[in-house]
């Protein structure tokens, strides 16, 4: 099969690999349809992630057919079409009864990470039964891939861990396809105000588009006093930090109200300063998190509804002999106006 190989700090490639076969009866393997990049791939790629070893298939977001499942499989069959989490539980241990998913000791995040993932024809999904989820054979794929990862994080690390309320002033530092999904769903608590900083008007008129009632071109170095003024110095109520970088996690620390709350969403490669010089007195509460992807089966069901439109994230579609193109553009995203790239392989539904 073709498959997507990591083989160091920006080196990747498209290569012949064997089909994946089942490792564990619980285990299903999926005949990926759908895919696409996530910006945790782009940090792979630039080698904020030492743990991902040279040799490994990137990808932990899917859509695709159930090609076989283990004999311990309980509900999934050969012909189902699923979603693939980017999580993967066992269910029994102690993190698992936590609902902390995301660390559990034999599964959490796996996928293109501690296991070949799903840039690929084909994937093995381990802990089948709680790592996939059942698709009706209508499903926009294209929508349904935005619930593998992006959307559960916008909405688990962004607007739950900051508690999002009715009437809260939120500012989202990062309008990429995270920053944007915290977005949708940041709205689904109707705050008063979302403003959205980014350094990339495209992604900020997206913002716009998407419901934020601000946005703060960065590119300056004064969008802390932007969102001070706008706040008639008031600072926000919760700053959600989508990028991973030192310099966008000190924004969201000079831009929050005493009382407020910080939630890490970014994936931090290098080491960023906590100032509590400053906020040792200001009673704000930080939170970090890795997606456990516990809302999922809620977002699908929104997504299904129309009452959350997913599909409007994707600005760019590919084939998998394209995947080398996909990453350059995702990874050029101010120059290519990317938000989030889909791949589709060849005989999946809609792709020529």
């Amino acid at each position: 099969m073709k498959a997507l190989v990591f083989h160091g700090p920006n080196d990747l490639a498209l290569e012949d690999r064997p089909r994946p076969v089942l490792a564990q009866a619980t285990d299903a393997i999926v005949r990926i349809t759908t895919t696409t990049i996530c910006g945790t791939d782009l940090h792979i790629l630039k080698g904020d992630v030492p743990a991902i070893a040279p040799g490994r298939i990137l990808g932990h977001e899917g859509v695709g057919i159930v090609e076989e499942a283990g004999a311990d499989v309980a509900n999934f069959h050969k012909g189902d079409k699923v979603l693939i989490s980017l999580i993967t539980s066992c269910g029994r241990c102690g993190f698992c009864r936590k609902g902390m998913f995301s660390h559990c000791i034999a599964g959490g995040w796996r996928l293109g990470n501690g296991i070949d993932g799903t840039q690929a024809e084909y994937v093995r999904v381990p802990f089948a039964d709680t790592g996939l989820y059942h698709l009706p054979p209508e499903a926009d794929e294209e929508a349904a891939v935005m619930l593998s990862c992006i959307l559960p994080t916008g909405l688990e690390c962004g607007a739950l861990n900051g508690q999002v309320k009715p009437g809260d002033i939120v500012a989202i530092v990062g309008a990429g396809p995270v920053g944007l999904a915290a977005l949708l769903t940041a709205q689904l608590y109707s705050p008063a105000e979302i403003i959205m900083i980014d350094l990339d008007d495209n992604r900020l008129k997206a913002a716009l588009s998407f419901g934020a009632t601000k946005a703060v071109n960065s590119s300056d170095g004064k969008a802390a006093e932007r969102v001070m003024d706008l706040t008639r110095a008031a600072g926000v109520d919760v700053a959600i930090e989508a990028v991973g970088l030192s310099a966008t996690f000190d924004l969201c620390q000079a831009i929050i109200a005493p009382g407020g709350r910080i939630a890490n969403v970014g994936v931090h490669g290098k080491p960023a300063g906590l100032h509590l010089e400053r906020l040792w007195s200001a009673n704000i509460t930080l939170t970090t998190r890795l997606v456990d992807a516990g809302t999922t089966p809620m977002l699908l069901k929104m997504v299904q509804s129309g009452r959350l439109d997913a599909k409007k994230l994707v600005s760019h579609r590919f084939g998998l002999p394209e995947i080398l193109k996909a990453y350059d553009t995702f990874g050029n995203a101010a120059k290519e106006r990317a938000i989030k790239v889909v791949i589709r392989n060849a005989g999946a539904e809609g792709l020529n």
